[in-house]
């Protein structure tokens, strides 16, 4: 099982970045996946999360309006969408993955995680 972030990278305020994650070894075990962010000396805080089967969403408040998560089935890919972005959004970004059908917030909740992607908004 793997999961492997891409499109992190430096930016100016106001622009915009999209990340991927790329699911391997997908089985009814990667039932969720989220976006996670980690500012330095900073927990980990969800951004975004969807499910496989019924897509649902979820999004931080801080990043309502300004992103978008989807998935690309047929290529094991997730997906995370961003704009307008500020430099408080700078963090090492990670891709995670859960069993469960159902959106946890909290990182303990998710089994697999990626090896993170940095994004550095700044001018």
């Amino acid at each position: 099982v793997q999961l492997v972030e891409s499109g992190g990278g430096l930016v100016q305020p106001g622009d915009s970045l999209r990340l991927s994650c790329v699911v391997s070894g997908r089985t009814l075990s990667h039932n969720s996946l989220a976006w996670f962010r980690q500012a330095p000396g900073k927990e980990h805080v969800l951004v975004s999360a969807i499910t496989w089967g019924t897509g649902k969403t979820y999004y931080a408040d801080s990043m309502k309006g300004r992103s978008l998560i989807s998935v690309d089935n047929a290529k094991n890919t997730v997906f995370l969408q961003m704009s307008s972005l500020k430099p408080e959004d700078t963090a090492v970004y990670y891709c995670a993955a859960s069993s469960s059908t159902v959106i946890d917030i909290h990182s303990s909740g998710y089994e697999y995680w990626g090896q993170g992607t940095q994004v550095t908004v700044s001018s």
